[in-house]
C-alpha cells in the first residue's frame, strides 16, 4: 500500500485536494452576502476527477521513467519492482475513464463542454509529456508548471459556469441573474504557483541529470549548464515577491493582515534560497526543492484567512 501511495504521489494529491477546498472556502466566505450557486456534490466530483487524473499522470510518468529512476532514486522505484507494468497501464486507464465520465456528467449538468475539454486535454497532455514532451528542453518544465497552476483555475471555472446565467436578463427572473464574484486573488496565486513550479522543475532536473542522460532527456541544466539553470530558477522564485509587493501597494489585490503574513513568509523563503545559494554557500538541491515546496504551501493557507 505504501508503494502505491508513493507511485501516485499522495502528498501532491493532498495538495491538490486542499488547494481546491481552500479556494471554495475562500470564494464562499468572501461572498457570504450574496447567493452563490454551489453544489458540494458536484464540486467534490470535480476535485475527485482532478485528483485521479493527477494520480494517473504520476503513474504513467513513472512507467516511462523506469530506467532513469533506477539511477536517480533506485530506492523509490515502484513500477516493475512492486507493481507489474501491465497493472500500471490498466489502473491508469481506469482512473482516466472515471475522470472522463465525471466530466461528461458535469458538462451535461452545467451545459458547458469546458469540463470534458479540460479533462481530455489534461489526460492527453500528461500522456504525451511522459512519452515525448519531457525530453524537450523547457517544454517539459513549462507543461508541468501550466498543468499544476491551472488547478486553482479549474475551481474558478466551476464557480464561473455555475454562477453566470445563460438566460436573457430579466429583473423578474432570478434564473437570469449572474453572481459577480472576484477571482483576482486566485489568479495571482495561480500565476505565482506557475513560476514556483517552473523553478522547482528546473532544480529537480539538476538533481536528476545522471538518469536523464540515460533517457536522452534534454533539460535546461544539461543544455545550458547547472550554474545557469540554477540562477534561472533562483530568479523565477523572486518574481512572485516583486509582483506581490507591487499589487499590494497599488491595491490590485486585497489581502488581510494574517493572509499577508503567509504570502510574505513564502516570499522570504524564496529570497532566502536566492541569497544563501548565490552569496553564502551553495545549497543541496534536495534542500532547495523542499524549501520551494514549503513556500508553495504557505499561499494555500492564505486562502483560509483572506476573507473580509
Amino acid at each position: 500500500m505504501i508503494s502505491i501511495f508513493r507511485l501516485i504521489r499522495l502528498s501532491n494529491l493532498l495538495f491538490i485536494f486542499f488547494s481546491m477546498m481552500g479556494i471554495a472556502y475562500f470564494i464562499l466566505k468572501n461572498n457570504s452576502f450574496q447567493k452563490v450557486d454551489f453544489s458540494i456534490f458536484d464540486y467534490s466530483l470535480l476535485i475527485l476527477s482532478t485528483v485521479i487524473i493527477a494520480a494517473a499522470g504520476n503513474m504513467i510518468n513513472d512507467y516511462f521513467d523506469i530506467k532513469a529512476d533506477r539511477i536517480n532514486k533506485p530506492e523509490r522505484v515502484i513500477v516493475s519492482k512492486h507493481l507489474k507494468k501491465r497493472w500500471v497501464i490498466l489502473i491508469h486507464w481506469i482512473l482516466n475513464s472515471i475522470a472522463v465520465l465525471i466530466s461528461i456528467y458535469l458538462s451535461f449538468k452545467y451545459n458547458s463542454f469546458l469540463f470534458v475539454f479540460i479533462h481530455l486535454g489534461s489526460i492527453n497532455l500528461l500522456w504525451f509529456y511522459s512519452v515525448y514532451l519531457k525530453r524537450k528542453v523547457i517544454i517539459g518544465n513549462f507543461i508541468v508548471a501550466i498543468l499544476a497552476s491551472c488547478i486553482p483555475l479549474i475551481a474558478v471555472w466551476y464557480f464561473r459556469i455555475a454562477n453566470e446565467s445563460t438566460y436573457i436578463f430579466s429583473s423578474y427572473d432570478s434564473e437570469s441573474w449572474s453572481t459577480n464574484l472576484d477571482y483576482s486573488f486566485i489568479y495571482f496565486i495561480s500565476f505565482c504557483g506557475f513560476l514556483q513550479i517552473f523553478a522547482l522543475e528546473i532544480t529537480k532536473d539538476i538533481d536528476d541529470m545522471i538518469g536523464d542522460k540515460v533517457m536522452n532527456v534534454i533539460t535546461i541544466p544539461m543544455k545550458y549548464g547547472v550554474q545557469k539553470a540554477a540562477w534561472i530558477a533562483m530568479i523565477l522564485l523572486q518574481i512572485p515577491l516583486i509582483i506581490g509587493i507591487l499589487f499590494y501597494m497599488t491595491a490590485i489585490i486585497e489581502v488581510t493582515n494574517l493572509s499577508l503574513l503567509f504570502l510574505i513568509g513564502a516570499g522570504l523563503i524564496n529570497l532566502f534560497i536566492f541569497i544563501y545559494y548565490g552569496f553564502i554557500k551553495p545549497l543541496n538541491f534536495k534542500t532547495i526543492n523542499m524549501l520551494i515546496k514549503i513556500s508553495m504551501f504557505l499561499p494555500l493557507l492564505s486562502f483560509l484567512f483572506n476573507y473580509k
